[in-house]
C-alpha cells in the first residue's frame, strides 16, 4: 500500500514524472499510481492552458528525449527571422530573431508565422489591423508610414531611394535593422517632378526595376526644335521647352504632345482636276510649312498634316476650275501664287504659317498629247518658215549692196576677183595661165556692160 502513491492530473494539466531526477514520462489527465521502490519521484506539473511551454530546460528536454515530440512543437527562428504567435487566430507574442518558441500540441490552434527582415518592409495583408489593435505590443518593433490621397511616398534605404509609395499607402518597416526613411510629397497642385529627383526616377538603376515608378510617373524628352504640350484631364496646362520633363500620374490623366516646329513638306499628287475648258489634267503639288502657334494648334487641329493637305488640294481644285488649259501651261507661276495667297490667309486662322507652294508637275491626258503635240509642231514649222524667209531677204539685200559699191570703185572689184581666184584655186590641183597673172585677172571675169 506504502509501495505506490496516487497522482491526479486534471485536464488542463499535463506532468513530467521524474525519478531521481530523470525525467521519466509525461503524465496525461487523470489519475495515476506511481511505484516508490526504485527511490524518490516527482511529478512537475504545466497548465497547457498557457499553451506556451515554459522551461530552463525545455530545448534540453527536447533534444534528449524524442517522445516529447508527441506533446510539444518547437519552432527555431533564424537571425533574420522575427515571428508573430498566434492562438486562436489571435496575436499574442511577437518573436525576436535567433528565438525559440515551444508550444502544446494540439491544446489549442497555435501557429507562427516568420518574416524576413532582411527585407525591412513588412508585408502582411492585415498589417493596418494588427497596428491598430496590437500597437502596444507591435511599435517596439515597427515604424509606421501612413501617405494621404494627395500624397506620394519617397523611399529610402541607407539613403538611397529604392521605390516609389502611391497615395494611400500603409507602410509598415522593421526597425533596427537598415535606416529607412520616407519622404512625403504632396502631389495636390504640384505634379511637376523635380529636374534632380527625376534623374533618378527616370534613369536610376535601382528605380529602374520598381514596377510602381512605371505606374506613377509620365517620363518624357522634347527635343531640339520641338515643344510639348501638356494636358491634364483634357484641359491644355502648360507649354514645354526642349528638355526631359516627368509628371505624377496619380489622380489626374497627362498627356505629352509633340509639336515639330521645323520647315515640314507635303506632297499633294496624283490630283485628276477639269479646267474651265473642260480638259482633265493630273497636277503634282509640292508646299513647305512650319508651326507658329503649337498651342492653337493642338486645340483647333486634331491632325494639323492632314489639314493642311486637305486645304493645299482644295486650293488647287479651286485654281485650277477657274483657268483655260492654255493660261496654265503659259505661266505656272500665276497658279503657285493663286494657291499660295487663298492657303496663306486660311493657315494663318490656325497657327501655321505656309512657306512656299509650287505645282511640280502638269500632266495631260494621251489624246490631248498628241493634240498639243502637233499644235507645237506646226508653230514651230511656221517659225522656222519665217526664219528662213528673212534670211534669204537679208541676204538679197546685203548682196544688191556689195554690187552698188564695186560698180563705182575699180579697187573693190579687184579684191572681189582676187577673193574668187583664191577660192577657185583651193577647189583644183593644178591651173594653167596664158598671158600672165594680168590675163587671168582680166579674163577670169567679163561684166557686160548695162545698156
Amino acid at each position: 500500500m506504502f509501495l505506490r502513491k496516487t497522482i491526479d492530473i486534471a485536464e488542463h494539466e499535463r506532468a513530467f514524472l521524474y525519478k531521481r531526477d530523470r525525467f521519466v514520462r509525461v503524465l496525461s489527465p487523470g489519475r495515476h499510481r506511481v511505484s516508490r521502490l526504485f527511490g524518490s519521484t516527482r511529478v512537475e506539473r504545466f497548465d497547457i492552458t498557457r499553451v506556451v511551454f515554459r522551461h530552463q530546460r525545455a530545448e534540453f528536454l527536447l533534444n534528449q528525449y524524442a517522445e516529447l515530440g508527441a506533446y510539444l512543437v518547437r519552432h527555431k527562428l533564424t537571425d533574420t527571422q522575427f515571428g508573430l504567435l498566434y492562438r486562436e487566430n489571435k496575436l499574442v507574442d511577437v518573436l525576436e530573431p535567433g528565438s525559440t518558441v515551444i508550444y502544446w500540441k494540439g491544446v489549442e490552434q497555435v501557429r507562427v508565422e516568420t518574416y524576413d527582415i532582411s527585407q525591412l518592409v513588412f508585408e502582411h495583408p492585415r498589417g493596418k489591423f494588427l497596428m491598430s489593435n496590437y500597437a502596444d505590443m507591435l511599435k517596439e518593433y515597427l515604424d509606421v508610414c501612413e501617405l494621404g490621397e494627395r500624397e506620394v511616398g519617397l523611399f529610402y534605404r541607407d539613403k538611397q531611394l529604392v521605390d516609389v509609395l502611391a497615395p494611400g499607402t500603409y507602410l509598415l518597416t522593421w526597425k533596427g535593422i537598415e535606416k529607412a526613411e520616407v519622404k512625403v510629397v504632396n502631389i495636390d497642385k504640384s505634379y511637376v517632378i523635380d529636374e534632380r529627383l527625376l534623374a533618378v526616377l527616370g534613369r536610376g538603376l535601382k528605380m529602374g526595376k520598381s514596377r510602381e515608378v512605371v505606374n506613377a510617373i509620365a517620363y518624357g524628352e522634347v527635343p531640339d526644335q520641338h515643344l510639348g504640350l501638356v494636358q491634364v484631364d483634357g484641359k491644355m496646362q502648360k507649354v514645354l521647352q526642349p528638355g526631359p520633363y516627368g509628371f505624377w500620374k496619380y489622380n489626374r490623366g497627362i498627356n505629352v504632345k509633340l509639336m515639330d516646329m521645323r520647315l515640314q513638306n507635303v506632297e499633294v499628287s496624283g490630283q485628276e482636276i477639269l479646267t474651265k475648258d473642260r480638259v482633265s489634267l493630273r497636277i503634282n503639288l509640292s508646299a513647305s510649312f512650319r508651326i507658329l502657334d503649337a498651342e492653337i494648334v493642338t486645340l483647333k487641329l486634331k491632325d494639323y498634316a492632314s489639314f493642311v493637305y486637305l486645304e493645299l488640294q482644295l486650293r488647287l481644285r479651286e485654281a485650277v476650275g477657274t483657268k483655260q488649259l492654255d493660261e496654265l501651261l503659259e505661266d505656272k507661276d500665276a497658279l503657285n501664287t493663286v494657291i499660295a495667297n487663298a492657303a496663306k490667309q486660311r493657315f494663318a486662322e490656325y497657327g501655321i504659317e505656309l512657306h512656299d507652294v509650287g505645282v511640280k508637275d502638269i500632266i495631260l491626258p494621251g489624246d490631248m498629247k498628241v493634240i498639243l503635240n502637233k499644235v507645237v509642231e506646226a508653230q514651230k514649222e511656221a517659225e522656222a518658215n519665217l526664219v528662213k524667209r528673212r534670211e534669204e531677204t537679208q541676204a538679197m539685200r546685203s548682196l544688191h549692196n556689195t554690187a552698188k559699191m564695186m560698180e563705182n570703185n575699180p579697187v573693190l572689184m579687184r579684191l572681189k576677183e582676187l577673193e574668187a581666184l583664191e577660192r577657185v584655186t583651193e577647189r583644183i590641183d593644178k591651173i594653167t595661165v596664158y598671158g600672165g597673172l594680168e590675163g587671168v585677172l582680166k579674163d577670169l571675169v567679163k561684166l557686160a556692160p548695162v545698156n
